[in-house]
């Protein structure tokens, strides 16, 4: 019979993304959700998420975010901090109050790109609440960092 973390592992495995860490009962995976390549630059969403298990309180703590990095040359454009010529940027947000539903279509519009694709990271949040159920563990969502 699995145990908790197998189960959790066979199903990060789905997505297909891999559970890295271990230490202290934490873990953390990533899914690159999109990428987008341009002449001399390269742009990729990813969807990051990291659970802590407490044993002794039969609790699974879950935080998720979403992070936009991109490298290569720009040539300015409208983006207010961004000076005129060749730059550079870089940009992190987080998922917002209470996780998000549905796909992610609208949060990437927030970084004024278009990215073609369907993730639904709710259902990735809403899968680790059962098995933390079939489990006998309580789900916890936190907005930043994975609670104590």
């Amino acid at each position: 019979m699995p145990n908790l973390i197998d189960t959790i592992k066979a199903a990060v495995a789905a997505i297909p993304a891999e559970l890295k860490g271990g230490k202290n009962d934490t873990y953390e995976f990533e899914y690159v959700v999109a990428e987008r390549k341009a002449f001399l630059s390269k742009k990729k969403l990813v969807y990051k998420a990291s659970f802590r298990l407490d044993n002794a309180g039969w609790k699974l703590h879950f935080t998720e975010m979403l992070k936009e990095s991109g490298m290569g040359l720009t040539s300015g454009g409208d983006d207010m901090d961004m000076s005129p010529g060749i730059g550079f940027k870089k940009g992190t947000y987080k998922v917002g109050f209470g996780g998000r539903e549905g796909g992610i279509e609208e949060q990437s519009k927030l970084f004024g790109k278009e990215y073609n694709y369907s993730f639904d990271f709710g259902a990735i949040r809403n899968k680790f609440k059962s098995i933390a159920g079939d489990f006998g563990y309580e789900f916890e969502y936190h907005i930043l960092g994975l609670g104590k």
